[in-house]
Parts: C-alpha cells; sequence; structure tokens
C-alpha cells in the first residue's frame, strides 16, 4: 500500500470518527433547540389535540418548546413523507395513526418505507371502534346481528367514511370472519352517516366509538359490541366482542409517535422517557379519556414492543387491502 493510499484512509477513518463523536456529543446534549411534531391530519382532529397535549407535557419533561405542525394530504401519507426524509437528529417528529403510519402503504404506491424510513418512539393511545346498528333493526346482541345478516345476504347498508378507511376495513374482517355480506355506503366523514343511521337511512357502521357516544346515550342507535379486549369507560354497559361471542375480532384506531430513522438511540431513549412521563400524568389520562381515548399499555410505550406490534398490524392489515383490491387515487 502506498503511503499515500494510507495516509488517505487514515483521514478517512479519522473523518468517520470525529463524525461519530459529534453525534454522540449532539445526541447527549439533546435537545438545544425546539422540536417541531408533525400532525400528518388537519387541526382540530382528534391526532391534532392529541399532539398538542402530548407536546406540552414532553416538552416540559425535555426542557423545550414543541411545536405542533400540520402537513396533510393523501390519508396522512404526505406529512409521514416529510418526517422521514427530516435529518434523524430528533428536531423533527411524526405522529399519526393506524391509518397514516399502516393502512396508507396497502392503500397507497409510497416513496418511502413506512416501517423502515421511521423509528417508532412509543404507542400512545388507542381508540377502539364501535359496532353500531339503527334501532329499527332486529337485533338485539352480536349473535342476533350476525343471524340477520347471513339470513339477508347483500341486503344491509354500511356507512363508512371513504374506501380504505379504517371502518370498511373493520367491516370487511367481519365480512370474513363471520360469513356475512353487506353492502358499504362511502360518505364524506362519519358524522352524516352517523345522521343517515339515526334516520334509519343505513343499518350499521364500525367506527371510533367516540363518534357514537352522545347518540347511544340518548338512544337514538344502540351499541352492540366494543371490538376490543376491555369495555369502554365511556359505556361500560357495551359487551366485548369476547363476551358477545365474536372472540378475537378486534378493531381500534391507535395513536404512535416517531422519528426518522437512523435517530440515535440516545436520542430515542430521551424522546421515549418524556412520552412515557406524559403518559403517566393523570391529568394528560383525564384529558385523553375526554377524547374517547385511552393510554396505551405500558408495554407498547416501548419503542422495540411498538416496532413489533406496528409490524404485526401491517401483516394483518394490508392482506386484507389486497385481497378487497382496494386502491386510492
Amino acid at each position: 500500500m502506498t503511503i499515500a493510499r494510507r495516509k488517505l484512509l487514515h483521514l478517512g477513518f479519522g473523518a468517520a470518527a470525529a463524525a461519530s463523536v459529534a453525534r454522540t456529543a449532539a445526541a447527549l446534549d439533546y435537545p438545544t433547540r425546539p422540536i417541531t411534531i408533525v400532525v400528518p391530519f388537519a387541526a382540530g382532529g382528534a391526532t391534532d389535540v392529541l399532539a398538542r397535549v402530548i407536546a406540552d407535557a414532553m416538552g416540559k419533561s425535555l426542557g423545550q418548546t414543541m411545536i405542533v405542525e400540520n402537513v396533510t394530504g393523501a390519508a396522512g401519507s404526505i406529512g409521514v413523507s416529510r418526517v422521514a426524509r427530516a435529518p434523524s437528529d430528533g428536531y423533527t417528529l411524526s405522529i399519526g395513526t393506524l391509518t397514516s403510519h399502516v393502512l396508507v402503504g396497502g392503500l397507497y404506491k409510497l416513496d418511502f418505507d413506512l416501517l423502515a424510513d421511521l423509528t417508532p418512539i412509543s404507542e400512545l393511545a388507542y381508540e377502539p371502534l364501535l359496532i353500531c346498528i339503527k334501532n329499527s333493526l332486529p337485533a338485539k346482541d352480536l349473535q342476533q346481528l350476525i343471524a340477520w345478516l347471513k339470513a339477508n345476504p347483500g341486503k344491509a347498508s354500511v356507512g363508512i367514511p371513504g374506501a380504505g378507511s379504517t371502518g370498511n376495513l373493520a367491516g370487511i374482517s367481519f365480512q370474513n370472519i363471520t360469513g356475512t355480506s353487506f353492502q358499504f355506503v362511502p360518505y364524506r366523514g362519519d358524522a352524516p352517516a352517523i345522521q343517515d343511521m339515526m334516520a334509519g337511512q343505513i343499518d350499521m357502521m364500525i367506527e371510533p366509538s367516540s363518534n357514537f357516544t352522545t347518540q347511544v346515550q340518548a338512544g337514538t342507535i344502540r351499541a352492540i359490541a366494543v371490538p376490543a379486549p376491555t369495555r369502554l369507560f365511556s359505556l361500560p354497559d357495551v359487551p366485548t366482542t369476547d363476551e358477545a361471542g365474536l372472540p378475537g375480532y378486534y378493531a381500534s384506531i391507535w395513536f404512535g409517535l416517531w422519528a426518522p430513522k437512523n435517530t440515535p438511540k440516545d436520542i430515542i431513549a430521551k424522546l421515549n422517557s418524556a412520552a412515557v412521563a406524559a403518559l403517566a400524568d393523570d391529568s394528560v389520562k383525564t384529558r385523553l379519556n375526554k377524547l374517547g381515548q385511552q393510554v396505551a399499555t405500558r408495554e407498547l410505550q416501548d419503542p422495540a414492543a411498538f416496532a413489533a406490534f406496528e409490524k404485526s398490524e401491517a401483516d394483518k392489515w394490508w392482506p386484507i387491502i389486497k385481497a378487497a383490491n382496494l386502491k386510492v387515487e
């Protein structure tokens, strides 16, 4: 090896070592400036409100301001893409849901990898869906509903806020598990669909539970079952699907926090610690419960466990999307 080549390699190794030392120092000092949390949905929605609650609590732990920025479009994928391409320094984070961080991977042709280009920090919260029906439907419980659907194949109408939505996929999964069939009726959101269900124009919906709480309590529609292992705080009399005779049929919208891939482990650890502390705060729990959300289990607040869960959700929902040939342009 020539002297010039040895000198060049020495300089290369030295530069790499210096860069490593710089990254380590940056991680130890982190954070030294405000942190941006990118919300991939419009202001005022459930994800946006959750982001602002979490940002306030985490900012106090980290000793820095956390700025919430809304970057909307393409079911959340535009905002997620921005974070996937951001520097891996912990100053640009992504908050999102099952839809924005899993389902879009099956619905859209993305120019980034949802599972590889982001590093999970923590699951934050979740909201079980709720199976609701119009009052005039002749079914008093889940087993009677399934029996009625089987006796009337293809006749029932189920409201959804668009093809590929969580409710659409939960409905397809319900059909697959129960051997039933029904028609999906797309709406511009859950609110107009609920109005039509109250008026008896559609038969059924499977959507986030907070959408239905007021109407169920008022008796204008009926809740049949919660597709989750535990009952809802807001509607404690509604049985779970396990209790109602359809064990293992679960569907919920969950919320999490991510950083770009290759973010230093020390920074991920600091962000995770701040998120865990925020979720343990009673005032944060109360505010999330008012949104219809429940704090993520302590297990899924761990980055590795959350990463495994996210992968399992992709393995669950992507084949359903493919089999149903669902595409969103």
